[in-house]
């Protein structure tokens, strides 16, 4: 399948149905068949003793599902997440960004299932692994299209 959107496309999209969390996330690669998402961390992302807490690894692995759905099916803004699963794997680094590879597992008319791998930045060993289904709206229907 070919991309609906190429990678400005969807940043430019991005930004504009989730104006309040996309400066949190990069889209730093996209192919016809993966998405490399990046979270900046900050802060905000820090449990404490200053590892990237779980629902911002959550938001991570939500978000680049999300993303790699858009850049194949085009416009979806009310794309929405109906089932995750979620393994911790190791501590995160401190201080270091969250580095995410998405690959869609199925992409049907009204699902999507995606499988994500999330790394501390600079190191090749997974910090936590996801798997998301995305329920996708029917195409022509008010639902599908935002902006």
């Amino acid at each position: 399948m070919s991309l609906a959107l190429n990678k400005q496309e969807l940043i430019e999209y991005m930004e504009l149905v989730f104006p309040q969390v996309h400066n949190d996330f990069v889209v730093e690669d996209l192919t016809e068949t993966t998405i490399t998402m990046r979270l900046k961390v900050g802060n905000r992302h820090l449990r404490p003793g200053g590892t990237v807490s779980g629902p911002s690894m959550f938001g991570l692995a939500d978000v680049s599902v999300y993303a790699m759905v858009l850049a194949l099916k085009g416009r979806q803004s009310l794309a929405v997440t109906t089932s995750s699963s979620m393994d911790f794997l190791r501590k995160p680094e401190n201080g270091s960004d969250l580095v995410a590879e998405c690959k869609l597992l199925k992409l049907g008319r009204t699902l999507a299932v995606g499988d994500v791998l999330m790394y501390s930045e600079g190191s090749d060993k997974p910090v936590a692994r996801a798997s998301m289904t995305y329920s996708i709206p029917p195409e022509g229907s008010a639902a599908a299209a935002f902006g």
